[in-house]
């Protein structure tokens, strides 16, 4: 329980790596403050069944402490709320995730941007970065105040991974566009942060067997290999407690400020750090593409 006695605040963690990553700062011992739109009481525009009160749940039965509340990170007020209650509560916040995405129905993927809908094209590129900037403007004094803390910022495709592997463009304008974004906001919140001892990085996962990902390849975790009929990357995927305990290793590392800006996966800190899937595997989504495109 080597982060118990710390507050971490999982922005999105209604379910995927969200959920995940709370689930394992909580195993670790950590206070968990888990938000998101989808409640018991009531569904965001998603409609999907996971809820915030389920992954505090599941924060507090791995140990730790789980926290549920409703926030709409696009609203600045109910941020400026949620940190003011963790501030009354705790005095402090050392880990905050952003998390927040969103963005699956809105992304048109067989579109150009002068083809893409604008609106869709816009409230995409709102929930995905907007919300991480509102949130990290009322979450920082705290870690400021304190000098130290970590920043995560999640995405899809390290800077090399899309560079090397994906021609530097992952194939549709405003995905594209968002995801690229919140890599920049980690460097920059890294830049500004620095002198206060707070770190700041971005962090993707591999090929990620989240809950929407599992039905869409209509299978459960335990005969995912199925899908692999559907597509032969899917060999290479991983479930969200890897990334998460990722984030675990980062927010235990007393070097982490060795860290701070940078662009990682969950691979390449898997290796570094020597946690494993749940299985006790260690896939590493680049290496493998890598390899699958030198050999095509």
């Amino acid at each position: 329980m080597h982060l118990s006695g710390k507050v971490a605040l999982v922005a999105g963690g209604t379910r995927g790596a969200g959920r995940a990553i709370a689930v394992e700062l909580g195993a670790a011992g950590a206070t968990v403050y888990v938000t998101g739109r989808s409640t018991r009481a009531g569904r965001s525009d998603l409609d999907r069944p996971e809820t915030i009160e389920d992954s505090a749940d599941l924060v507090t039965a791995r140990g730790g402490t789980g926290i549920a509340i409703r926030v709409d990170h696009s609203e600045p007020e109910q941020v400026r709320a949620l940190v003011e209650r963790i501030r009354a509560d705790h005095g402090r916040l050392d880990v905050l995730v952003n998390d927040v995405w969103g963005g699956e129905a809105l992304t048109e993927w067989d579109k150009k941007l002068w083809e893409h809908d604008l609106g869709k094209g816009l409230a995409l590129f709102h929930r995905a970065v907007d919300t991480h900037i509102i949130t990290s403007h009322f979450a920082l004094p705290l870690m400021v105040g304190q000098k130290s803390g970590l920043v995560v910022e999640v995405t899809d495709g390290t800077e090399q991974f899309v560079d090397e592997l994906l021609g530097g463009y992952r194939g549709t304008f405003f995905y594209d566009l968002a995801k690229q974004t919140v890599i920049r906001l980690a460097k920059n919140q890294a830049a500004e942060l620095k002198p206060y001892n707070v770190a700041a990085l971005s962090l993707t996962p591999g090929f990620l067997r989240s809950e929407a990902m599992l039905e869409i390849f209509g299978v459960t975790e335990e005969n995912w290999r199925d899908g692999i009929a559907k597509d032969q990357h899917f060999v290479a995927s991983e479930t969200p407690a890897y990334v998460a305990r990722a984030v675990v290793a980062l927010a235990s590392d007393p070097d982490i400020m060795a860290k701070t800006g940078g662009s990682y996966s969950s691979g390449e800190l898997a290796k570094e750090y020597g946690f494993t899937d749940v299985d006790g595997s260690q896939p590493d989504f680049a290496s493998y593409y890598r390899d699958f495109l030198a050999k095509a």
